[in-house]
């Protein structure tokens, strides 16, 4: 393998991989470095699959959009299952304060080009028949979001990406950055170096670690959340359900059910358990299954398959840090708040953009709200 790239980037997953296929495709030679033995290996495969364009933010619906147009047309295009499905995204209201706030939502969300509506109670109870109906005020449908598989599509982007001319190599660690004349030059923990005019930082939970090689502050802190499946049965309600409403060391939860019929599932803590702790532990099922049957008694007899327990690399605002930094030809794509799997593709198009300089001003807007060096200050609702 030759040692000198136009851009390399750190980190194999969810983000990495798609930036390495549309960088890839525009004639940049790319180099991916990741530490673990195959791309998807950290919190890829840890993702329950569920993308949706439904934000609180103008840069986050874009990006989302884009990827939804990936996921939505790969097999078109390639052939290829990852197994996408339009169930769409459901954000029921049980109380005041959340309809309220679904409804004021709705109005920013469509004029940012979402195909969002509110829907009725009886239209609700249609698409999810057995819902706890008791103070249900109706919710907000997204029809065009989705899910596919994080392990296929993964892998997809992967094989694509080296048909393209990417080049990969793992079980390397990072361990030292050095900024150079002429770019960068990368050590890993295998005494290898290689060069680059470019970095991509996409390392994921080891987002701040990487940065501190070179000098930068980041505020990417990973925090812990679990999920779940359920056994295959027939399929019996559409829509990823969001239940915005908190309760006892929880926030929201949330779920769907998949084309061969599993139900996934996983719930936010509240406070966030910080940490990159991988057991999974006694607490979360309790939790989240008395949850879900309060909502929806019909999920009563399903049995729970396996649980297992990754982390979101958060931000202070839930936003994700894109785009430049002071460093000349560093570059960050980290701190996706547990959405990296649904914002990478349209992550990957927005930086074959910026790489071939064919930034629209809608690009331009999104990257400097998405900055390093942004006020966090604000807050995202639906993180």
């Amino acid at each position: 393998m030759k040692k000198n790239f136009d851009v390399i980037i750190i980190g194999a997953g969810s983000v990495g991989v798609p930036i390495a296929l549309n960088l890839a495709q525009e004639k940049f030679s790319v180099l991916v470095i990741e530490g673990l033995a195959s791309p998807g290996q950290g919190q890829n495969k840890k993702a329950i699959g569920g993308i949706r364009a439904t934000h609180s933010d103008k840069a986050k619906i874009n990006i989302s959009l884009e990827s939804i147009d990936v996921f939505s047309s790969w097999k078109d295009m390639y052939g290829e299952d990852i197994e996408w499905q339009s169930n769409g995204y459901s954000f029921p209201a049980y109380t005041d304060d959340h309809e309220k706030m679904l409804k004021d939502l709705l109005k920013i969300q469509k004029s940012y080009g979402l195909k969002i509506d509110w829907i009725s109670t009886e239209e609700f109870l249609r698409i999810a028949p057995g819902v706890n109906p008791d103070g249900l005020r109706g919710s907000t449908f997204s029809p065009d979001d989705g899910s596919a598989s994080p392990y296929l599509a993964l892998n997809y982007f992967y094989f694509r990406s080296m048909e393209y001319g990417a080049s990969y190599v793992f079980k390397e660690e990072v361990t030292d950055i050095l900024h150079e004349r002429n770019g960068y030059t990368v050590k890993t923990h295998a005494n290898k170096s290689y060069s680059a005019r470019f970095i991509i930082n996409a390392a994921g939970n080891n987002a701040r670690q990487i940065g501190n090689l070179v000098g930068l502050d980041i505020s990417v802190v990973p925090d812990s959340h679990e999920g779940g499946i359920t056994d295959a049965v027939q399929h019996f309600f559409d829509p990823m359900i969001v239940d915005l409403r908190p309760a006892k060391n929880s926030k929201n939860y949330y779920f769907y059910q998949r084309p061969e019929g599993q139900v996934i599932f996983c719930i936010t803590p509240e406070p966030p358990i910080v940490g990159t702790d991988r057991r999974a532990t006694s607490v979360f099922l309790p939790q989240v299954t008395q949850r879900m049957l309060e909502l929806f008694p019909r999920l009563m007899n399903l049995k729970v398959r396996r649980t297992w327990r990754g982390q979101y690399p958060a931000t202070p605002d839930g936003f994700p840090i894109l785009g430049e930094t002071k460093l000349d030809g560093f570059y960050l794509a980290v701190g996706m708040c547990g959405q990296g799997f649904m914002l990478g593709p349209g992550i990957g198009k927005l930086f074959a953009r910026l790489f071939s300089n064919s930034l629209s001003n809608d690009d331009k807007d999104n990257l400097k709200s998405l900055n390093l060096y942004r006020n966090f200050g604000a807050e995202e609702k639906f993180k």
